[in-house]
């Protein structure tokens, strides 16, 4: 079987990713002629050599992208990756409706140790690392390519606080997390404070969410479960050698910049 004839064979099967290894088991050319065959397909688009040993398929109907929707590959690739993961940040919030701009770039979570970014031609991938991984609130979603998974609304919220100095800021934030807060059930809240880590970001989402008006019954969770342990002044947006003063009395948040948003 011919490289060509594989990748037919795959795409088939709504199967858009496969790595060397795989490949191997289909064949009986040589390496040299394996490696001679691929690289003709990627000069031709075919093909995006995404990670050493691992390929995307780009059929027809992408090829004038030149990119391949996260979801019909994710998942392959990390298994390859033998890692944890899930897509995260903005690219979760527009699978539940929650996206008003358009991204350029994908976002994943993933497991230490580290896995670097992929910058590969139209392909962007933005991997950021959790050093405590979710017990909970990882869903599965369905593709055409099978199943992959992502953060639950409420996780992409908290992810969103928790990391938004990298992700540009809380001001470039706040519409996403009110759209995200229309997807919010108690059960996925109570999730989440069964196991998430950092008071501090629950005191900052608390205090966001009061901030641009949403439902009372989906703020008073945080508010209750941090009643129930001791937590600390903290400052809105952590900055460096800057120490909480003032504070908001509820959520214990020192106010330090300025909030700016679409709402």
């Amino acid at each position: 079987m011919t490289v060509a004839e594989y990748i037919n064979k795959l795409l088939s099967i709504e199967e858009y990713a496969f790595s060397i290894s795989e490949l191997n088991q289909q064949t009986t050319k040589s390496e040299i002629a394996l490696k001679r065959e691929l690289s003709r397909l990627v000069e031709k688009k075919q093909l995006i050599n995404l990670r050493k040993g691992f390929y995307l398929i780009i059929p027809p109907r992408y090829s004038n992208f030149g990119i391949l929707p996260i979801e019909l590959y994710i998942d392959k690739l990390f298994n390859y990756l033998k890692r944890d993961y899930y897509i995260a940040f903005y690219s979760a919030a527009k699978y539940h409706s929650a996206s008003h701009q358009q991204i350029q770039k994908e976002y994943v979570i993933t497991s230490l140790p580290p896995v670097y970014n992929i910058n590969k031609k139209s392909i962007n991938v933005n991997i950021f690392n959790a050093s405590n991984w979710p017990k909970k609130n990882i869903i599965k979603r369905k593709s055409d390519a099978g199943y992959f998974n992502i953060s639950s609304p409420v996780l992409t919220l908290i992810d969103l606080v928790h990391f938004h100095r990298r992700l540009g800021g809380l001001s470039r934030i706040l519409l996403i997390i009110k759209e995200l807060t229309e997807s919010l059930t108690k059960n996925d809240i109570s999730d989440l404070l069964s196991w998430y880590p950092h008071k501090s970001t629950i005191q900052r989402t608390g205090y966001l969410l009061e901030e641009i008006e949403v439902n009372k019954i989906l703020i008073e969770p945080f508010y209750n479960y941090l009643q129930k342990t001791k937590f600390f002044p903290v400052l809105l947006s952590p900055r460096k050698g800057q120490k909480p003063g003032k504070v908001n009395s509820r959520w214990k948040i020192d106010v330090n910049i300025e909030l700016e948003s679409d709402l």
